[in-house]
């Protein structure tokens, strides 16, 4: 496949010839091409679409096919499948699930809980009946049958024995990230101290109503070992909320992810999933029937980057916090635009003050 397009980093236009993800051809380009070609998204938190989770042992090959293919048609080259709180044997099973259909996209798993907090709004969508203490031997069933490709753990650091748990998982190479939790100063101090590394969706997955300060947000924004995921769909947070976490965290340290759950893309109206009565509304939010928890996203992350660059963020920062940055973070190779280099790439159209549209992922 030969092609002109703009480097998103450079602005430089080249012809560019790939085959199959890798670059095999790259030369300056004396034409202006309305296509620009950048490494496509790497996204920490996908849990399905479409009606397909991978939270459900039910779900077949052809609904991996169908989430890994919709993922892709929005920038998603890569990501990591997220099984969230259930009863034990219920997600041994989805490993399992994951396993015997395990695909190249995926470098590994996000086990999100079910070690976390069991207080409203710091619980979420998670079932208030799954959430419990951390337990080795269980995770080391999970792992065992994830075939040892869970890669990341959101928990919360209040749980009773939390602080143990996170140390021998970041003995393991495994990212710990703080999330769903109403931990104290202290205890997320000392999550970090035992290994910790970022935050999952910060300003989401807690209380409705917080102290003034000391709050569990101050003290993960403030503390410069943790990084941050954030979901910029437009519903999580606000503008103003999402520039704040820019600003404290620095564009090395945030990494963007859609967090899309599920019913993404399905009809507005109730559905049952995650142990919840959940609601698609007309405008995609996804939420807990009847309350204003929400329940994953309804969008993937090509939105997440245009609410990045509607708010001030360049190009090259809102494709870097999707696409590097989370790469940077699993110690991934991240891809260079210089022949030899795999992918995967992405092409999209963009122009100053335009909104962002992939064309074509994977390359």
């Amino acid at each position: 496949m030969r092609i002109h397009a703009k480097h998103y980093a450079t602005g430089r236009a080249h012809a560019v010839r790939f085959e199959r993800d890798r670059i095999v051809e790259l030369a300056d380009s004396t034409e202006y091409p309305r296509l620009w070609f950048a490494p496509a998204f790497f996204d920490p938190q996908i849990n399905g679409c479409l009606g397909h989770s991978f939270s459900s042992p039910q779900t077949t090959p052809d609904g991996f096919a169908t989430i890994i293919a919709e993922c892709r048609r929005h920038g998603i080259g890569e990501f990591l499948p997220t099984v969230i709180t259930g009863e034990s044997e219920t997600m041994l099973a989805c490993f399992r699930n994951l396993s015997r259909a395990w695909s190249s996209v995926w470098p590994g798993y996000h086990l999100e809980g079910p070690y976390l907090s069991g207080l409203a709004g710091a619980r979420g969508a998670h079932p208030a009946q799954s959430v419990r203490d951390p337990d080795w031997d269980e995770f080391r069933r999970f792992q065992d049958a994830a075939d040892g490709r869970i890669r990341m753990v959101t928990l919360a650091p209040e749980r009773k024995g939390a602080v143990e748990f996170i140390g021998k998982l970041a003995s393991m190479g495994i990212v710990v990230a703080i999330g769903h939790t109403n931990a104290s100063t202290e205890q997320i101090v000392a999550a970090v101290d035992a290994g910790a590394r970022t935050s999952t969706h910060l300003g989401n997955g807690c209380p409705a109503v917080l102290p003034r300060h000391p709050n569990i947000l101050w003290v993960q924004l403030a503390e410069d070992r943790l990084w941050a995921s954030v979901i910029a769909d437009g519903h999580h947070i606000p503008a103003s909320v999402l520039k704040t976490i820019l600003r404290a965290k620095t564009l090395d340290r945030v990494l963007l992810t859609c967090d899309v759950g599920p019913l993404a893309g399905m009809p507005p109206g109730k559905y049952r999933d995650w142990g919840n009565d959940l609601e698609v509304l007309p405008d995609g939010k996804i939420i807990v029937a009847g309350t204003p928890f929400l329940a994953g996203s309804g969008h993937f992350t090509d939105t997440c980057v245009n609410t990045l660059l509607t708010i001030g963020v360049g190009l090259k920062d809102a494709i870097d916090l999707a696409s590097v940055r989370p790469r940077q973070l699993f110690d991934l190779p991240v891809p260079e635009a210089r022949v030899g280099d795999a992918g995967p790439w992405m092409l999209f159209e963009w122009e100053p003050g335009g909104t962002f549209r992939v064309e074509h992922t994977p390359i």
